[in-house]
C-alpha cells in the first residue's frame, strides 16, 4: 500500500467540502488494499487524520468508495474504540456540517446520518458526550429524519442512498441510550411519525418500515407513555392516510401501504417483547390494524 501523505497537513489546508476522494496520498487501489488489510495502518496514530479525510468519500458517487470503504472503515474504527472524544467530536461536527449543505446527488446526507449513528453508538457503549451535546444530537437526528424528501433507495449502478433508513439507524442508537430523558425519547417518536407515512404517498420498498419500527420500540420502552397516549399517536398516524381520493389514488394507496407495513412491523416486534411499555404499544397497534382491515 502506498504510504499516505501527512493528512493532518492536507486537512488544515483544505476545507472538508473541497477535500478530495480518494484522500491525498491514496488512490482507489490503495484504499482497496487498505480494506483488504482490514483497515489496519502501519501507524495507528494516523487513523484520526485518515478518518477525517475519508469523510469526503461519503458523498462519492462510487458505491465501493462511499459504502464499501469509507463507511466501513469509519464504522470499524469506531466500534473498535480507536478514537478518543476529541476525534469523535471533530468527526461529529464535520458530519453536522455535511447535513447543513445541499446534496444534489443524494449521497452525502444519508451517509453522514449513517456515520453519525456510529458516533451515537460510541456514546451509548462508553458515554463521552456532555448532556447538552447529547441533547443537541437528539434534535439533530430528529430534524434530519423529518427533513428527508429524497426517497430513493438502492440503485444497481449508484448503490444506496436510503435517507429514511439511515436516519432511523441514527435514531435507533440514540433511543437505546439509557442516558436519554423521556422527553428526548418522545422527540424521537415524533420524528418517526413524520416518515412512517410520508405525505407524498411514496410507497416504501426497501425495508424502511422495519428500520423505523426498531427505534420506535426502543424509545417506547423509556418514553413513559400510557396506553391512551399510544392510541392517540396511532390515530393521528392513521389520519395521515386520509379518505380515499380518486384524484390521488396512487398517493392514497401509497400512504395506506406504508401505514400498514409500519404497523405490522411494530406489532411483530412488540409481540416478542416482555417490556410492559412496548406491550402497551403493541396492543394499541393491534387495534389499529383491525380497523385498517
Amino acid at each position: 500500500m502506498r504510504r499516505a501523505l501527512p493528512l493532518s497537513l492536507c486537512l488544515l489546508a483544505t476545507p472538508l467540502f473541497a477535500a478530495p476522494c480518494p484522500p491525498a496520498g491514496y488512490d482507489a487501489a490503495a484504499l482497496r488494499e487498505l480494506k483488504a488489510q482490514r483497515f489496519a495502518l502501519p501507524d495507528p496514530a494516523a487513523k484520526p487524520a485518515l478518518a477525517q479525510a475519508l469523510l469526503a468519500c461519503l458523498s462519492d458517487p462510487d458505491p465501493e468508495l462511499r459504502d464499501g470503504i469509507a463507511f466501513e472503515a469509519l464504522s470499524q474504527w469506531q466500534r473498535a474504540g480507536d478514537f478518543d472524544p476529541t476525534t469523535l467530536r471533530s468527526l461529529r461536527e464535520s458530519l453536522y456540517a455535511t447535513l447543513d449543505r445541499a446534496d444534489a446527488d443524494g449521497f452525502a446526507r444519508p451517509f453522514a446520518a449513517l456515520t453519525l449513528s456510529e458516533i451515537a453508538r460510541t456514546d451509548r457503549i462508553a458515554p463521552w458526550m456532555r448532556a447538552d451535546e447529547r441533547a443537541a444530537m437528539v434534535e439533530r437526528a430528529a430534524a434530519y429524519l423529518e427533513s428527508v424528501r429524497d426517497y430513493r433507495g438502492y440503485d444497481p449502478r449508484d448503490g444506496w442512498r436510503h435517507g429514511v433508513a439511515h436516519g432511523a439507524d441514527w435514531l435507533l442508537q440514540l433511543s437505546l441510550n439509557p442516558a436519554l430523558e423521556p422527553s428526548q425519547q418522545q422527540r424521537l417518536i415524533a420524528a418517526i411519525a413524520t416518515q412512517a407515512v410520508p405525505a407524498s404517498g411514496h410507497a416504501y420498498v426497501f425495508g424502511e418500515p422495519e428500520r423505523l419500527a426498531r427505534p420506535l420500540l426502543a424509545a417506547a420502552a423509556h418514553a413513559q407513555w400510557p396506553a391512551e397516549r399510544w392510541q392517540a399517536w396511532i390515530t393521528a398516524l392513521a389520519a395521515k392516510v386520509g379518505a380515499l381520493d380518486r384524484s390521488d389514488y396512487a398517493g392514497w394507496l401509497g400512504r395506506r401501504h406504508d401505514l400498514r407495513a409500519f404497523l405490522l412491523q411494530v406489532h411483530w416486534l412488540a409481540g416478542r417483547s416482555e417490556d410492559a411499555q412496548i406491550r402497551a404499544l403493541g396492543a394499541a397497534v393491534e387495534e389499529a390494524l383491525k380497523r385498517l382491515d
